[in-house]
């Protein structure tokens, strides 16, 4: 249901488009637009083995498609995707068979997280000169394939990823701070293949498309330090209130040089190829494409939004509520806002930013609507990939006795938009390019 009486056309028209740019951004997509197979450093059947391994929410996906391609060429392998992922596969995609598919916390780590972190560089370690290591990569990796220094535990580590999901951190600080933490990431599951070839197909979910930040860049150079962590938590106050393992460890990193992640000068890279395959300007393109065959006028304003949900969501509105042609209007922007979380609510960031367009949008006589989700279907710590407003929105709400600023105050837009039946629902997408916002204006 779509949640709004009387102008059912320009919601179902935001959902088609946001789920276009979902299934534009799907691995069996990409990997069929994209020449991999000639990135290695050298042709794939001049290898005496494959090695695949995998980490993130596309991992599983992009592994069955991996297999379809190579067969029998892959010696070993073992992917790692969130819990409940081997249960959703998409109808469209193939399942790996001869690939192990783990399961592992997300956006906190788990024991499982640990374990395919191990497994993962056991992998690498067993590569000799002759193999390959194919690496597949995508969004969440970071919490889904983790393992952690000494005197870091699983706990220690799970209390930090939390401090940090909570505090505003964008994802390039957050990665700072994990990557000083991991034995995978920052360059050390490529550092652990050599002198094995190593090759990483990349799907970003960081805008940007920072290669050093996705999943906490296992495979590529690692241009942070210690230093840099330590100055992350201090800014967001949390210095003292992470565990004092994390202190210890982080404070052990800046004395001792040898500690450090491997940096661009690391002769190690030299066999490792990293090359990006899927982005949110992708996505964009192909919800464009969509929107366009619905009789729009489209505009892709920006694939590096970020921002606090609340603050960025009124600017989203005025540009909409801005454009002037005679013909229907789609706005399309994609990256990846943060939320300080200072209620007790339920939501996501998709979530928050609908909240605060619903409040923008009060009183705007237009036929209109302002979609904002997660391409992994997943928003925050919910069921849902995001939510939608339009200028009926608040009307509706005080109607049945609910206030949206008492909502958006305590953080709680799910329930907000649960009682108004405007949460969007996809499920598990298996892909993750940070989030798109769909303006529509008729």
């Amino acid at each position: 249901m779509n949640g709004q009486m009387g102008r059912p056309d320009v919601v179902a028209d935001a959902q088609a488009i946001f789920r276009a740019a979902v299934r534009g951004a799907q691995a069996d997509v990409l990997l069929t637009q994209t020449p991999w197979t000639t990135w290695a450093p050298r042709p794939v059947d001049r290898y005496r083995r494959v090695v695949v391994v995998g980490m993130g929410k596309a991992a599983m996906v992009m592994a069955g498609m991996v297999e379809q391609l190579l067969g029998a060429r892959i010696g070993e392998g073992a992917v790692v995707v969130p819990h409940g992922y081997p249960q959703t596969p998409p109808a469209h995609c193939s399942v790996p068979r001869r690939i192990e598919v783990l399961e592992a916390g997300h956006p906190v780590p788990d024991e499982g997280s640990v374990r395919a972190a191990r497994r993962m560089l056991a992998l690498a370690e067993e590569c000799e000169e002759a193999d390959l290591l194919l690496v597949l990569i995508s969004g969440g990796g970071s919490a889904l394939c983790t393992d952690f220094e000494p005197p870091v535990t699983l706990a220690d580590a799970q209390l930090t990823f939390r401090l940090l999901l909570e505090s505003g951190a964008d994802i390039y600080q957050m990665n700072t701070v994990r990557k000083h933490l991991s034995r995978i990431g920052g360059g050390r599951l490529a550092r652990a293949a050599a002198p094995a070839d190593v090759l990483a197909l990349v799907i970003s979910d960081v805008v940007g498309d920072d290669l050093s930040v996705i999943a906490s860049g296992p495979t590529v150079p690692d241009p942070t330090t210690f230093a840099e962590a330590i100055a992350v938590l201090r800014h967001y106050e949390l210095w003292h209130r992470v565990p004092a393992s994390v202190r210890v460890r982080l404070e052990a990193g800046v004395t001792d040089p040898s500690l450090e992640t491997p940096k661009p000068a690391d002769p190690r890279f030299a066999r490792v190829v990293t090359r990006l395959i899927g982005t949110n300007r992708r996505a964009l393109e192909a919800a464009a494409d969509e929107a366009r065959q619905r009789g729009y006028s489209v505009r892709i304003v920006t694939d590096r939004l970020t921002g606090e949900a609340r603050e960025v969501a009124p600017r989203l509105v005025t540009a909409l509520q801005a454009v002037r042609e005679d013909r229907p209007v789609c706005l399309l922007w994609g990256g990846e806002t943060t939320v300080t979380v200072r209620g007790q609510g339920r939501g996501g960031r998709n979530q928050e930013l609908a909240l605060a367009a619903a409040l923008a949008m009060d009183g705007w006589d237009a036929q209109a609507v302002l979609l904002s989700g997660g391409t992994d279907g997943r928003d925050g710590p919910t069921d849902a990939a995001g939510a939608w407003a339009t200028p009926e929105t608040v009307t509706r709400a005080r109607a049945c006795g609910k206030d949206p600023q008492a909502y958006l105050a305590n953080n709680d837009a799910y329930t907000f938009f649960e009682a108004l039946d405007q949460l969007l629902f996809t499920g598990p997408t298996h892909t993750n390019v940070m989030d798109v916002q769909v303006g529509l204006r008729r």
